[in-house]
């Protein structure tokens, strides 16, 4: 009796597995579309240089991405190279990190965007080769 006890346990706790990392991959599945109000400059050890009031859309999926800083007149974007996607509790708790690179007024930049999301507040950090060790960095007031 108690082993059938402990297989029923162990059958609901799969399904629920199974479930909650289907939600998971469904997420990371789309395009998702990440607004910021604010943008910060960091050094190389993660002190705010300065903020920047200034609204910012990404928008990424498994094989590209865009960033646009202040609107539409300045935009970058391009092909994704290696995507990794891990959400335990959809837009609030996980990370993906993508590698792209991204053109930005004819210029190539190879860059790493790394989106996390820990008790609800998710943040967006930039880093390329050509900002020597500083980073961007968003918090997302809207994240879809």
């Amino acid at each position: 009796m108690k082993a059938k006890s402990n297989l029923k346990k162990l059958i609901l706790a799969l399904l629920l597995m199974v479930a909650a990392s289907t939600i998971s991959y469904a997420q990371c599945d789309k395009t998702d579309t990440i607004t910021s109000s604010t943008t910060y400059h960091l050094d190389d050890k993660g002190v705010v240089e300065r903020t920047k009031d200034e609204e910012t859309v990404i928008t990424f999926n498994k094989t590209n991405i865009t960033i646009a800083p202040g609107g539409e007149d300045h935009v970058t974007s391009g092909p994704v190279k290696s995507y990794t996607c891990n959400w335990t509790t959809p837009f609030k708790v996980g990370k993906t990190v993508i590698t792209a690179v991204l053109t930005d007024g004819g210029e190539d930049i190879n860059a790493t965007i790394t989106i996390e999301g820990t008790d609800g507040k998710v943040t967006v950090t930039f880093e390329a080769d050509k900002l020597q060790g500083k980073k961007i960095q968003v918090v997302a007031n809207k994240f879809e």
